[in-house]
């Protein structure tokens, strides 16, 4: 059994180096014909110009915008989602949100952009009386609907595994149930809880269809109110009709998204490691 546990791990490491060598190989080339600084701080992007601008600066603001708006409003909403479920809700009624945060899990992508096109597209413009509604707004709160069933589940499992002789101790010391939750369970789940926040980031950032519907999908540099881009949306819309250059940018603009992603995780996983070391 070692051994094919061990032939399992390889083969999820091979699968990594993989698509880390063909992004490489795939990408590498566009990005020395078009020059790093002009593609990466490049604020045009015009692939079918007659002079053709790669420019991707839009593209990676708009994705950490993005993102970072989506965790600002998923992370707290969803954490303490997961608390109330893990160690203050009856069992009925955790069990019936249960069901909810799976619901919503399991719907696809589209079916979110779908929702955002016909609800949250109209209500932000309305809203903001605004001339169109699809904008980085409209994007981050899809962004953080979709990232709410990643927190609360891991987070509830992180918390549901805090030993309850830690709880005991504390209400033994004269500490009432929600101090004891929020500075002894909250605390002692911590490393779930950023393991939670870690996958949060990379639905948010990995996100392409739904966010394509409601964004406008237009290559601006970002604004709450302005219609956006994202990495991942830029690769989605050009790549049926790419061709030469442009292909080869895209897949440069899939290397940049994967070095990003791969950053921002290994960046999180570092300051969550350090903090409770």
């Amino acid at each position: 059994m070692s051994g094919i546990f061990f032939v399992c791990g390889m083969i999820a490491i091979a699968f990594v180096l993989f698509i880390t060598i063909f992004l490489v190989t795939s990408g590498v080339p566009a990005i020395g014909k078009i020059g790093i600084t002009d593609f990466l701080f490049g604020s045009v992007w015009a692939s079918t110009a007659a002079d053709p601008k790669f420019g991707i600066l839009p593209f990676i603001l708009t994705s950490v915008y993005g993102t970072l708006g989506a965790i600002v409003i998923a992370v707290p909403i969803g954490l303490l989602c997961s608390i109330f479920l893990a160690k203050m809700a009856s069992s009925k009624i955790a069990e019936l949100i249960r069901a909810a945060v799976e619901l919503l899990a399991g719907i696809p992508s589209v079916v979110y952009g779908l929702v955002g096109m016909i609800v949250i597209v109209p209500m932000i413009r309305n809203a903001f009386h605004l001339a169109d509604g699809a904008n980085l707004l409209s994007a981050i709160i899809v962004l953080s609907v979709m990232v709410l069933p990643n927190v609360i589940s891991v987070s509830e499992t992180a918390l549901l595994a805090v030993p309850k002789e830690y709880e005991e101790a504390s209400l033994a010391l004269g500490a009432t149930w929600t101090e004891t939750v929020f500075k002894v369970s909250v605390p002692a789940a911590s490393s779930g809880i950023a393991s939670a926040v870690v996958l949060g980031v990379g639905r948010a950032i990995g996100e392409a269809m739904a966010v394509m519907m409601v964004s406008g999908n237009v290559a601006n540099m970002p604004g709450l109110f302005k219609s956006v881009r994202f990495l991942t949306t830029a690769i989605a819309s050009e790549m049926s009709y790419s061709s030469g250059l442009q292909r080869q940018a895209l897949f440069s603009i899939a290397l940049v998204l994967f070095i990003f992603i791969m950053i921002i995780t290994l960046l999180l996983n570092f300051v969550f490691k350090s903090k409770k070391e």
